[in-house]
């Protein structure tokens, strides 16, 4: 009976910290993302008003969409720089304490947005979306990294997985406090782009109460006492020897070892296609369209055809839908795996890509079109949500060693932070110049990214490093004499012993 108890109270205290960790950390991804889309009209005429009063000058409608796509994705580029120094500051300062002061940027952002108004300045926003997507980028790396090596093995999946949970819940917050009833009216605009610092401080007051990853107090810190501490918190009964065993067998493989930097693990074959899964499906995460349609929902619902009155409310769904799509994936992750998630994600999204195609081929033709075509962006969202939203932010985690996971992370992020970037800017055109087929191109992302799932990754459910270590193995050294295979692999397996001593 007591034990029972105590694994409540760990499960308490493991959702509390996800909880908290969560709320000013992937959060903020997807409400910074969904803010953005109901103040459009407001900071374009702002822009233009700035403009008039400094210099004289009238821009051009060309030239205010330009100015607004730069605050808009340079949010991208913000996230990019956070994903880059995650590594370097997660190693230093360890998961928790670098999430805390990831608050530094949040903060600064949201006081220059908040003061842009009164300073009658646009750059202040610019700046300010830089800051934000800072704070997002590191936190989209820490905040995995460090569920991940919190959670049990059995709910390593679903702990990790609620990342993106959040980060979906972030998006339905941010379109409902963007409704022109709560923020996103005319006077409250700058109100709206500073509300970001809510969900940051409510991390600042409840974080530090949490313990610090297990595996980076053992691994990194080499502190013993304080990892069984945190395991006992964190699960709410005496350790467990398997799990202890397990995090110190990973010690005794990279003793010795520094963290690895990016660099270093592009040329390092023995985790050559963990490096390209995490590129190709992180790249496929941003490439499939999905968050941009965030960014310009409305203006993919106007080439729908829905009336202009009712755009904001429909916007709301779309958030709602991946957000319900998270949970669900949430739940069916530990039964299902990790492969089959991602891989029947990308198909789904394939289908719908096709559907809304022909939708939109018809949608003058036919009356009822251009429901279709807007229920197309609903499962597309949804499919979105069910698999590549959150299984691709727990990968790094499961197939690198606690040397090499920073530097995964970088990269992974770098990828996802880059091509958001690349498709924020090209997604208005792609729409304007393909029309109805603008959804082609993403379409064909999604149906090579599923190939390359079915072909390549192996499932990673339930499997510890050692394994999936292994299984990846073969396909490092594919090809090569058996007796070089078994050479090397006991070398990766105590902890490139050789690798460690030439440095």
């Amino acid at each position: 009976m007591s034990h029972t108890g105590a694994q409540k109270s760990s499960s308490l205290t493991l959702v509390l910290m996800v909880a908290s960790a969560a709320i000013g950390g992937t959060l903020q991804y997807g409400y910074n993302l969904a803010i953005m889309n109901s103040p459009t009209t407001f900071i374009q005429t702002f822009i233009n008003e700035t403009f008039l009063e400094r210099w004289d000058i009238q821009l051009e409608d060309y030239q205010v969409t330009l100015v607004w796509t730069i605050i808009v994705s340079i949010f991208s580029l913000g996230g990019l720089a956070g994903a880059l120094i995650a590594g370097p500051m997660t190693i230093y300062f360890g998961r928790k304490k670098c999430l805390l002061l990831n608050n530094v940027f949040l903060m600064s952002g949201a006081l220059l947005a908040l003061t842009s108004r009164a300073a009658k300045s646009f750059e202040m926003i610019i700046i300010s979306r830089v800051l934000v997507g800072i704070n997002a980028g590191i936190s989209m790396n820490v905040q995995p990294m460090y569920f991940g090596e919190s959670a049990p093995k059995h709910l390593r999946g679903a702990v990790s997985l609620s990342s993106a949970v959040f980060t979906a819940f972030g998006v339905v917050l941010g379109q409902v406090v963007g409704l022109r009833e709560v923020l996103g009216s005319e006077p409250c605009w700058q109100y709206l782009l500073a509300s970001n610092a809510i969900p940051g401080l409510i991390q600042l007051l409840t974080l530090p109460w949490f313990p610090e990853s297990p595996r980076y107090l053992l691994i990194d810190r080499g502190d013993k006492e304080g990892c069984i501490n945190a395991l006992r918190r964190l699960r709410g009964c005496e350790v467990q020897s398997s799990e202890l065993n397990e995090i110190l067998q990973e010690q005794a493989e990279t003793k010795g070892m520094r963290p690895r930097r990016p660099w270093e693990l592009f040329a390092d074959r023995s985790v050559r296609w963990q490096l390209i899964s995490v590129m190709v499906i992180s790249s496929a995460m941003q490439l499939c369209g999905n968050d941009s349609i965030y960014f310009y929902a409305s203006y993919v619902f106007k080439e729908a055809g829905i009336p202009d009155n009712l755009i904001q409310y429909v916007t709301v769904g779309t958030g709602t839908c991946e957000f319900t799509a998270c949970i669900m994936c949430n739940l069916l992750i530990e039964r299902k795996g990790r492969r089959f998630m991602l891989m029947g994600g990308f198909i789904l999204m394939t289908v719908w890509a096709i559907v809304f195609t022909i939708a939109l081929l018809y949608e003058h033709k036919i009356s009822w079109m251009p429901y279709l075509s807007m229920a197309c962006i609903f499962t597309y969202i949804l499919s979105f949500g069910m698999g590549p939203a959150g299984v691709t932010g727990i990968l790094p985690t499961e197939i690198f060693n606690q040397t090499a996971r920073p530097a995964a992370y970088m990269i992974a992020g770098s990828m996802m932070w880059l091509n958001l970037f690349i498709i924020g800017m090209i997604f208005p055109f792609i729409v304007s110049e393909l029309s109805e087929y603008c959804f082609v191109p993403f379409g064909a992302v999604c149906l090579l990214c599923a190939v390359y799932i079915g072909l390549v990754l192996p499932e990673t459910k339930g499997k510890s490093l050692a394994v999936i270590t292994s299984e990846f193995h073969k396909l490092n050294f594919k090809g090569q004499d058996k007796h070089f295979e078994s050479q090397t692999e006991a070398q990766y397996q105590l902890g490139e012993v050789c690798h460690s001593t030439s440095l």
